[in-house]
């Protein structure tokens, strides 16, 4: 009998085509299968490696994290070279592509505004530059990786070898192929990061965008000062005395203190910080505590850095261990690496352990410039512009050629950055930056990562210019420490918290920064701990120079402070209770902003949902109903407040700046701010904003999620998706499904501990989260754990590519071992590579 003859006729059409379709289906899941597993890493035997001088180990464990066994610091770090291009070389490719405004030669006119930007700013160019000023054994380590990345690149000639990315470009642009690693490419990374890490420039961007509406004192409101009567800093004693900052000497009132002195109550006026929408959340919290404090009697050191997330992570961990620790091999450390970086950003060696956080000093300023063809003003004369011509190339399309041009102060920006305009008399706006200026911030690394005590972790800081960051120190011995390093500029005059004029030079910056020795320094302070979380560096009353008028507003800190505190009143600290403070959710505004909520008369179903904040403790599990409505009604209270007057790149997106700006108003009943412009013949007070506020979360949550407000859940609005950098914005659906992970329900918020931003003007999608955690125990660092957001590689359908992000939104952590016996016992991978 003949297949489907028992069929009526329309059936058996019908069978014949879905038979046809299920072969077809097959056969490209087939092709699919073996493009994607053709280029997973060799993780198992042995590999030539041309160029080592010894043969090195590779022990992965069955979260794919590799620990690295050499003889030589060359053998170590070409290895590394080699086995982060076994996982993340498209990773690693698409960034230098972006960090060099080349991002069109890869995808086209898509990219060709983002080129251009980059091409003004010229990172790759500074990092040209940088490169000879080195250290000779940094640029020999530098060409270490990058023979170990090439070493992988040759042997993986063909796109379907190197990863599924490159299957799919090929689609696209079958010409492309990378071309080999350089030591720039390196470097130009970490210019990328620094721009992450910048301070305020949005900050200045936005003040000037605002005060085009507003005038000076309601801009003001909108950037309330630090509140050092609430929120402490980080470094609480000491000052500079002969030109050295001293942790025990006591500031001298000088003239002009004594108004801050007086207005110590009113200091919340002084202009400060914002993010812009895509950077909101970016920070991060760490802390250390002595051991009089722990159970073991040594130190323990938590760090979380706050990023934007990206799948994959941009973090990739590992393990460098010299097999003899020796002056040929001096490297014993485990961490956390950035793909094309060698050496460990974050970590410990068998004797310290270090953290970091942003932070944030003011290391760049906006000078409105007069230009006038191609020449500009610039103390009373006109100075001819620096040019030069960039040409990018674009796939599919003839290259475009752009004109950069600079002034003394730096690029010209404003046909490049959006919301960058000038403003009165200027037709211009270069930006001036300290991370396009070469530095030394390489030569930190390897100085890190093989420092084994305070001073010499002193000394390698010095040599982390750029970006600036918190350093938290702890050492075996049981000293803990805090070093605040960086290249920060000081100011001819002026707070750099609005553009400035460029063409007269009394906003100019003086040649050298703020010197490194008289940078706030602790170690060892009196009550046991220091913590870190992108708030005030110190009390401007006892420190003269400026570091910036833009910090964090210290809801973390002073959590983490709290916390710390009644852990050790409870009794001696451990790991565990590290990690329940790295996971604590509690929203630091609900204390003030739930009493105001319940003293407004209301009426309707809202009523109903008011009446979960009654008991509701503030915190914000993704189970948790009375957070989903506080967080919508935070919503739409900063929605209805500011955005009826604001422009909309100003408009808020939530933090604890805002939480600063609604804690004064709410003394405010009747404030401008509270009234809405956009309606005729009335004007709304306070009662009514918040009034609305609770009505419009309603209605907006019964519409999401139900009438039932027991039934709602926090992570039901809170969600994480992990999104690939390149492709998995491609707007192609099945393309997107290959690369990006989730939707996953997560707890906190924007300023709890367990940081996971979002943004008031979208919706409740995570925009920022810890990229890792991390704790570090002293009395023996192989008990240490951590976590990645994702996993270590970069192939999509890798057992290792998404793994560690179930872990990471419930909150666990994984072992972090680094001693031979624990790497190996741990081991279910081994590869040697051979000379």
């Amino acid at each position: 009998m003949r297949p489907y003859a028992w069929m009526p006729r329309p059936l058996r059409w019908f069978a014949r085509v879905l038979t046809v379709l299920l072969a077809l289906a097959l056969v490209v899941a087939g092709v699919l299968v073996y493009t994607v597993r053709k280029s997973f890493p060799q993780v198992d035997g042995s590999l030539r490696l041309p160029g080592l001088s010894q043969d090195v180990e590779i022990y992965r464990d069955k979260w794919g994290i590799p620990h690295i066994y050499a003889d030589s610091g060359a053998d170590l770090f070409m290895a590394q070279g080699f086995v982060h291009a076994q996982d993340r070389f498209y990773e690693m490719d698409f960034r230098r592509h972006m960090t060099a405004g080349r991002l069109s030669e890869l995808f086209g006119k898509a990219t060709l505004g983002t080129d251009k930007a980059l091409r003004t700013m010229g990172w790759r160019r500074v990092a040209e530059r940088e490169l000879p000023e080195l250290a000779d054994q940094t640029r020999a380590y530098l060409d270490a990786y990058a023979k170990g990345v090439n070493a992988w690149l040759s042997a993986n000639p063909n796109a379907s070898d190197r990863s599924l990315e490159y299957s799919i470009l090929k689609l696209q642009n079958g010409d492309y192929k990378p071309e080999p690693w350089t030591a720039v490419d390196s470097l130009a990374w970490l210019k990328a990061m620094a721009w992450d890490l910048r301070s305020n420039m949005e900050d200045e961007i936005d003040r000037a965008l605002i005060a085009a509406k507003l005038p000076r004192e309601r801009v003001e409101q909108l950037y309330p000062g630090y509140p050092y009567d609430r929120h402490s800093p980080i470094v609480t004693e000491g000052t500079i005395n002969e030109d050295r900052f001293d942790q025990r000497a006591e500031p001298r009132l000088r003239a002009g203190v004594g108004a801050l002195t007086q207005a110590a109550k009113t200091l919340d006026a002084v202009p400060s910080t914002m993010g812009t929408e895509d950077r909101e959340g970016v920070g991060s919290n760490s802390w250390v505590i002595s051991g009089e404090h722990t159970v073991s009697g040594k130190p323990l050191l938590a760090n979380d850095p706050h990023l934007s997330p990206q799948m994959p992570s941009v973090w990739y961990q590992a393990g460098l261990h010299c097999r003899t620790v020796s002056e040929e091999c001096p490297y014993d450390v485990t961490g956390f690496t950035f793909s094309g970086v060698p050496g460990v950003i974050i970590g410990h060696t068998d004797k310290i352990a270090w953290g970091f956080t942003n932070l944030g000093p003011d290391v760049a300023d906006l000078f409105l410039e007069k230009v006038d063809g191609d020449t500009y003003l610039y103390k009373g004369a006109q100075v001819k512009l620096e040019t030069r011509q960039e040409q990018i190339k674009v796939a599919g399309a003839s290259p475009v050629t752009i004109t950069v041009k600079s002034t003394v102060h730096g690029p010209l920006i404003n046909e490049v950055i959006g919301d960058a305009k000038p403003t009165g008399e200027a037709n211009a706006v270069a930006l001036q930056w300290t991370a396009l200026t070469p530095g030394r911030s390489a030569d930190a690394i390897f100085a890190l990562n093989k420092a084994a005590d305070w001073q010499e972790f002193k000394a390698a800081a010095a040599l982390f210019e750029v970006p600036a960051q918190n350093l938290v120190y702890a050492d075996t011995t049981g000293k803990i420490g805090y070093q605040a390093p960086g290249r920060i500029p000081v100011r001819l005059q002026g707070d750099g918290t609005w553009p400035v004029p460029g063409w007269t030079g009394e906003y100019d910056w003086r040649p050298a920064p703020i010197p490194y020795d008289q940078l706030p320094s602790v170690e060892d302070p009196a009550d046991g701990f220091i913590v870190t979380a992108n708030n005030a560096v110190i009390d401007p009353r006892r420190y003269r120079p400026l570091l910036t008028e833009d910090w964090a507003y210290g809801y973390r800190s002073e959590r983490i402070r709290d916390l710390v505190k009644d852990a050790i009143e409870k009794g001696k600290v451990d790991a565990a209770a590290m990690s329940r403070i790295q996971q604590d959710t509690r929203n630091g505004f609900a204390e003030t902003l739930v009493p105001a909520l319940m003293e407004v008369d209301l009426a309707g179903p809202s009523v109903q949902a008011r009446e979960l904040l009654k008991s509701w403790d503030g915190t914000q599990t993704a189970d948790s109903a009375p957070a989903a409505f506080f967080n919508a009604v935070w919503r739409q209270l900063l929605v209805l407040t500011f955005n009826d007057e604001l422009p909309e790149g100003a408009r808020p997106a939530g933090g604890d700046r805002w939480y600063e700006v609604i804690r004064r108003l709410l003394e405010l009943p009747d404030d401008p701010f509270w009234d809405d412009v956009t309606t005729k013949n009335r004007t709304e007070t306070r009662d009514d904003i918040l009034r609305q506020a609770m009505a419009s979360a309603y209605h907006e949550l019964s519409e999401r999620l139900g009438e039932d407000t027991g039934a709602w859940r926090w992570g039901d609005l809170h969600q994480l998706d992990l999104v690939n950098g390149s492709l998995g914005t491609s707007g192609i659906a099945p393309i997107e499904r290959l690369f990006n992970r989730g939707p996953l329900a997560v707890a906190g918020s924007k300023d709890a501990l367990n940081a996971t931003g979002w943004n008031v003007q979208r919706d409740y999608t995570v925009t920022a989260v810890p990229s890792m955690r991390m704790i570090v125990d002293l009395s023996d660092v192989d008990a240490s754990q951590w976590i990645n957001l994702t996993g270590a590689s970069g192939h999509a359908f890798h057992d290792n590519y998404f793994d560690q992000a179930e872990v990471w939104s419930r909150g666990g952590l994984l072992p972090m071992h680094s001693k031979p016996e624990s790497v190996k016992k741990a081991a279910v991978h081994t590869l040697r590579l051979t000379r």
